[in-house]
């Protein structure tokens, strides 16, 4: 692709995204389903302008890491924090049920291979963050219990996907599994989580005072971007996704993120607001292409609407991807059944994270383009009712929640 064509694609990305977005927040839905449709049409389901390229995806990646970057320096720590066994419970419901369903299903009723069942079963495990995110931010309930634990969730949800793609990759190309690298991914991540707060908080507090002194305009975006992109590259290099780099970073940003024995680190409320403000103009133009991305992946057109065996199969799996994340909310006790429904059907979409899995189950031969587009079909289905969802539940009279 010459630089002329790339230019020409960005300007029908963003352009796209914008106005679909514009129609779908006049038509009091999410703006992200009309940026999602917006891939939709103008990628390989209907005119086929567009295909997912090397550059657009890489420009998508860093649209996902800086959205969880702001929705990092968002979080109210002190809740993340007490939200965390919540978390745990709805994280391993959502992936334990998702996946022995899912299994079981492919297994014994579709007599897939052990491989290819396993790797389906864990494609409806994930959670895509990023969608849920965002529609919760166009609803205004970004810092709302209910999203703590959402949070907190997903970011579990991530740490063992990883982990479970790890082993299962292993497994398609040698036959076998090494417990021993998948203990040293886990641990890495760990220790990514438990040193990346502490360095980005350093940091900032470098950029700061470097920021007092400079005399040339536009230090902070321009050292934030940095910082929040160097800590991508690292939780990659330590072997977690590189949207969770993001998020650390905006964590250890948060107005509420605190070390309590290096006070010298503490930055004024003001400084995070700083940031916060001017890091939005380039959050809101990198995240549209990541969720016109996610509409560029799909290929509507390849899929045998005749089949019964797609049919099947895929509403086989649908009905397990849905319900299996929609009851990991309701393993909380305590919580009114409003706010588990709004956990559980937050878990729901699976977007970019569900394509991974079922990329690599097709690159590496496991399953064939048949059952890929039955993923593929499920993916863009979990991922598209969510926002009319949540929008429907959140337009239901309040009641008393009992999550604090």
């Amino acid at each position: 692709m010459d630089a002329a064509t790339f230019l020409l694609q960005l300007v029908i990305i963003l352009f796209s995204a914008r106005v679909l977005g514009e129609i779908a927040a006049y038509c009091k839905v999410p703006s992200v389903i009309g940026e999602l449709l917006a891939g939709i049409i103008i990628g390989p389901s209907v005119f086929g302008w567009i295909q997912i390229s090397s550059p657009i995806y890489l420009l998508a990646q860093i649209g996902i890491i800086l959205l969880l970057f702001e929705v990092g320096i968002e979080t109210h720590v002190g809740r993340l924090a007490s939200s965390g066994i919540k978390a745990l419970v709805v994280a391993i419901g959502g992936i334990v049920l998702p996946f022995l369903c899912g299994f079981y299903i492919c297994y014994s009723l579709f007599h897939f291979s052990l491989l290819a069942s396993l790797f389906i079963g864990s494609t409806l495990t994930a959670t895509s963050i990023g969608i849920t995110l965002r529609v919760l931010q166009d609803l205004k309930k970004q810092s709302s219990p209910e999203a703590q634990v959402i949070i907190g969730a997903a970011v579990i949800d991530d740490i063992i996907g990883i982990v479970m793609l790890a082993l299962l990759y292993e497994f398609s190309v040698s036959g076998s599994v090494n417990l021993f690298n998948a203990g040293k991914v886990l641990l890495f991540i760990v220790l990514f989580f438990i040193i990346a707060p502490f360095a980005a908080k350093a940091a900032s507090h470098t950029i700061k005072k470097w920021d007092e002194k400079s005399e040339i305009p536009g230090l902070l975006p321009t050292t934030i971007v940095s910082l929040i992109l160097l800590f991508a590259w690292l939780a990659h290099a330590l072997g977690a996704p590189e949207l969770l780099g993001g998020f650390a970073a905006g964590l250890a940003l948060s107005r509420q993120f605190f070390f309590p024995f290096a006070s010298f680190l503490h930055e004024s409320k003001e400084f995070s607001q700083r940031v916060e403000k001017q890091m939005k103009p380039i959050v809101h133009l990198f995240t549209p292409i990541f969720f016109v991305s996610i509409g560029l992946s799909l290929n509507l057109k390849t899929v045998d609407w005749h089949s019964p065996f797609i049919w099947a199969l895929t509403g086989s799996l649908l009905i397990v991807a849905i319900l299996g994340k929609l009851v990991s909310g309701f393993l909380l006790t305590k919580e009114s059944t409003l706010s588990k429904l709004i956990i559980g059907t937050s878990m729901v979409p699976r977007g970019e994270v569900g394509l991974i899995f079922a990329n690599i189950a097709l690159v590496a031969g496991v399953i064939q383009n048949d059952v890929y587009a039955s993923l593929i079909v499920v993916i863009a289905l979990t991922t598209l009712i969510v926002p009319f969802s949540l929008r429907f539940i959140y337009s239901k009279p309040k009641k008393t929640r009992s999550l604090t």
